[in-house]
């Protein structure tokens, strides 16, 4: 089925075609037919799978005839890259249509998302922290919203955005269209969806989460210590051009963009602690082949959208097996094709077992001929927890006992003069004065050779 069936507005058809879209994905299929109907959608969508342009084709489709300067859509998302991605997709997807879009989120200036609420853009995509940011002042009114979308909305529950999703909602008008989208649906995103939606049209809420189809999947298993030296030669080897790399940690992350680096290996890190010129330049250089490899951490990764993204490793086995199809989603977008691999080291096979489980198989399990696995590694990449723990507790008790120690030394200094002066005698008041009678102006003895002026 073709996109010239789902009655889209002709400028946005124009565009879809110059973009190389022929035909919709499953999801865009089923939603975009009923967002255009004007009914709320509750859809449960996997990373790749095409949501974006399900949830903004209708919205443009319906704001492209109406007045300008009014803000009628808002998007809400998880992440800032997520919002600068949904933007750029926007831009795209209306570039032959007068409406315009801004993103609102945190780590810039509010100057222009300022402007964006003043001149009334008609699209907004927004962070949940940021815009309550700007909901504190009196430009920042939504009378005229009529849509809204909540993106990645079980990824906004773990970041812990849900209290702020549940205060942006009493800013924005009772009356309006709402597109829900999710990979998950937990107990609580369940509960927000009842209270947001009236009678949605419930799409692929029953499908079993799973990676999409074109995914390669497989598993190294390799000790903890030896993973970086694995995925070194595993570039080394060629078997991998561009990669992008998930830690469990900022720690981690940071740690093996150096060693990368160390190796002669172009790459660069997206992580919550890097600041938003730095991950914007970090996903942009990567995007344009100026490094090979991106390390990024779970909740940064959010709103990378790279076209023909080969390979993702998982560095460290995820804990939960819907990260897993997340993180393997990045790669095999859009029905493309692409390659998971997943270093696993023996610690982490109960994690990988629970994976297994949630995909309904077992994984293959691949060697790397000619690599050594008992090799001695050069230095480990993150030390222990309990190490760690038990460093800062030694480190704190070492630094009471020397405080300790110091309050000892000064009390026992403050007693020794009054254990071994001896008594002076009285001095008459005569014998404290200089020649003539006067007392010394330079505050030695009076008289004397060689007397000097105290120093302070």
């Amino acid at each position: 089925m073709p996109f010239s069936t789902l009655q889209l507005h002709p400028s946005l058809l124009k565009g879809l075609k110059e973009l190389g879209f022929v035909r919709p994905t499953p999801i865009q299929a089923e939603a975009i037919p009923v967002a255009l109907a004007g009914r709320d959608v509750l859809a449960c969508a996997m990373t790749g799978s095409g949501k974006t342009a399900a949830f903004l084709l209708p919205i443009l489709h319906h704001l492209i005839d109406r007045p300008r300067g009014t803000t009628r859509a808002l998007v809400l998302t998880p992440t800032r890259e997520l919002a600068a991605q949904i933007l750029e997709d926007l831009n795209d997807l209306a570039v032959h249509t007068p409406i315009t879009a801004a993103a609102v989120y945190g780590g810039v200036g509010m100057g222009p998302q300022e402007h964006a609420f003043r001149s009334g853009a008609d699209v907004l995509i927004a962070t949940p922290g940021r815009l309550l940011d700007h909901f504190k002042a009196p430009y920042a009114k939504l009378p005229g919203l009529e849509y809204l979308v909540l993106d990645e909305a079980d990824r906004m529950l773990d970041m812990g955005f849900l209290p702020d999703i549940r205060r942006v909602l009493r800013h924005l008008p009772a009356r309006r269209q709402t597109l829900f989208f999710s990979a998950t649906m937990p107990p609580p995103i369940a509960l927000l969806t009842r209270e947001m939606l009236r009678d949605p049209a419930t799409i692929s809420l029953q499908r079993q989460a799973a990676p999409a189809i074109g995914i390669t999947q497989a598993v190294y298993p390799v000790a903890q210590e030896l993973k970086s030296a694995l995925l070194v030669e595993l570039l080394k080897r060629g078997e991998m051009q561009d990669v992008l790399v998930f830690t469990r940690t900022k720690h981690r992350a940071n740690r093996l963009h150096t060693y990368l680096i160390k190796q002669g290996i172009r790459a660069e890190r997206i992580h919550g602690n890097r600041s938003q010129p730095q991950r914007t330049e970090a996903l942009a250089g990567f995007k344009s082949g100026k490094y090979r490899v991106l390390v990024a951490t779970d909740i940064a990764a959010r709103g990378i959208d790279i076209t023909e993204l080969g390979h993702v490793v998982n560095f460290d086995v995820p804990a939960v097996p819907d990260d897993y199809i997340h993180r393997v989603g990045r790669t095999a977008r859009a029905e493309a094709t692409g390659d998971a691999f997943t270093f696993v080291s023996p610690e982490e096979e109960g994690e990988l077992r629970g994976i297994e489980r949630a995909v309904g198989k077992r994984l293959p399990r691949v060697t790397v001929p000619d690599f050594d696995y008992q090799a001695r590694p050069e230095g480990r990449l993150e030390v222990p927890l309990a190490e760690r723990i038990a460093a800062i507790r030694a480190k704190k008790a070492e630094d009471r006992a020397r405080a300790k120690a110091k309050e000892v030394r000064r009390a026992a200094q403050g007693e020794a003069p009054a254990r071994q002066s001896t008594p002076r005698p009285t001095q008459k008041p005569s014998e404290a004065r200089g020649p003539g009678g006067g007392r010394d102006h330079r505050g030695g003895r009076p008289g004397g050779k060689g007397n000097r002026p105290r120093s302070y």
